[in-house]
């Protein structure tokens, strides 16, 4: 005789059992109105992505010695920024217009330009869509690193991936549907609000976890064999329910009791998409896994990691470069005060193995329904410091880029001005740039909104639009 499930042992109690049984029209109502629930949470359209990837330069990456070609900047080298006596800006007082320690050579089929800085990168231009008139509310890198992340300067909102995981859910139920993968030197400056749920209910968070260092409590603490395993599981579920209908209104105990479940099933799956030792010797050597310095066969086994979480279908990938543990230019791009050593450091670890990610996607036709997007805190100045080699923080105009499903190869949009200084045309904001993610998974970002405190909030706020030129 087969056991008892405890949905089974709860119906050969007399007053569960007649409970069951009253409510059984009550029961088809609910259904009726979780299936309405579940339409509510598909795509309002038609996708052209069913995934994304979010590259995250932390410590603002300068767009002027990387995407933003300036062939006035060069031209002008050592002179003031026409219009301005005396430039003042984030940390202090500025120097003269300087030019890109690195050189600029055009690429691919388009012949754009991009900085010798990123070569594997800049091999790719013709897949990518470059947004050049990106602007930010904040010139400071917690509030900056809060509104690409989030949407807003202010903490306390739920991050991009956590309004795409509750909006479509996952297409895998052994992974989270939301995963940040932080770099190997750290976490970003205000470290896990970039993934947090904000005010939307704990599950939609995202799962941070990276090839160094795994989900923790992963493996059971002694051997377990499969059946008595499971029928572990379907008694602490009893258990669960039990307590739960005690503490009904109790979200964060239901969303425990979620994570906790979801655990158990990723013990085998995310130890499986972790074990990058299945993958080929030729793939390691592309990645560069086995690279000398010990900061870049990280983050290439972080890009081996997402490749293998969107192969396994998770729905929002976010992959970080730059960390804020080691100090200001140090571990991250914030290159105030000696820009090109600290660049000479950063690029590498960025270039080799992000272009071996985006090429293994291509390879493996995952960028046809994979969206790929690039950012950063904001811009840097076209001057350099007074009395330093690096440029301060600038959020008047700045460079994104998307990649892959639903955009142009090869385009660009928008501009900054002759100095890379302010966007002039086709200006842009982060709403927009949110906008966007949201309209290529099929989500109308006016309709994505959750009731909190008395207001229907969206990740734009009241703001955006679809950036529509540079869409497919």
């Amino acid at each position: 005789m087969l056991p008892l499930s405890h949905v089974g042992r709860s119906l050969l109690n007399r007053r569960d059992f007649l409970s069951h049984t009253a409510t059984g029209l009550s029961g088809i109502a609910l259904a009726s109105l979780c299936a309405a629930e579940v339409r509510s949470t598909m795509p309002h359209f038609t996708p052209q992505a069913k995934r994304v990837l979010h590259i995250f330069c932390s410590g603002a990456c300068s767009h002027l010695d990387t995407w933003d070609y300036k062939p006035e900047l060069i031209r002008r080298h050592g002179s003031p920024l026409p219009g301005i006596d005396k430039l003042v800006t984030f940390q202090g007082e500025n120097g003269n217009l300087t030019r890109s320690p690195y050189e600029f050579k055009p690429h691919g089929k388009t012949g754009k330009y991009i900085s010798n800085l990123v070569p594997q990168l800049a091999e790719l231009v013709d897949e990518m869509c470059f947004v050049h008139s990106m602007t930010a509310k904040a010139s400071s890198h917690g509030p900056a690193e809060s509104q690409m992340n989030t949407g807003f300067t202010l903490e306390g909102f739920p991050s991009a991936g956590a309004w795409v995981s509750y909006a479509l859910g996952s297409e895998n139920q052994d992974l989270p549907a939301y995963v940040a993968i932080p770099d190997p030197r750290g976490i970003p400056q205000i470290g896990p609000l970039n993934w947090g749920s904000g005010f939307l209910p704990a599950a939609y968070q995202g799962t941070a976890f990276n090839a160094d260092k795994p989900i923790a409590n992963l493996r059971p603490a002694r051997t377990v064999d499969a059946k008595s395993e499971l029928a572990s599981r379907d008694f602490l579920k009893l258990l669960n329910e039990e307590h739960l209908k005690h503490n009904p209104a109790d979200e964060g105990l239901a969303a425990r009791i979620a994570s906790y479940e979801l655990a158990a099933k990723m013990q085998l799956k995310a130890a499986e998409v972790a074990d990058l030792s299945k993958e080929t010797k030729a793939t390691h050597t592309a990645y560069g896994t086995q690279h000398k310095n010990p900061n870049q066969a990280g983050f290439a086994k972080n890009c081996l990691l997402a490749r293998r979480l969107l192969e396994k279908n998770v729905r929002y990938v976010q992959l970080f470069n730059g960390a804020y543990a080691m100090g200001e230019g140090v571990g991250n791009w914030d290159g105030h005060k000696q820009l090109k050593t600290d660049y000479d450091k950063h690029g590498p670890i960025l270039d080799g193995p992000l272009a071996a990610l985006l090429k293994d996607l291509k390879s493996r036709g995952l960028l046809s329904d994979t969206l790929v997007v690039w950012s950063t805190d904001f811009g840097r100045m076209p001057t350099f410091q007074k009395g330093a080699q690096g440029r301060d923080h600038n959020p008047k105009g700045f460079t994104v880029w998307f990649m892959g499903a639903g955009v142009k190869p090869g385009f660009s949009y928008g501009a900054t001005d002759e100095f890379g200084h302010k966007s002039i045309d086709k200006v842009s904001t982060i709403y927009d740039f949110h906008a966007t993610i949201l309209h290529l998974l099929g989500l109308d970002h006016e309709k994505l909104t959750y009731y909190h405190n008395g207001i229907a909030r969206r990740l734009t706020d009241v703001h955006g639009h679809v950036i529509k030129d540079i869409l497919l």
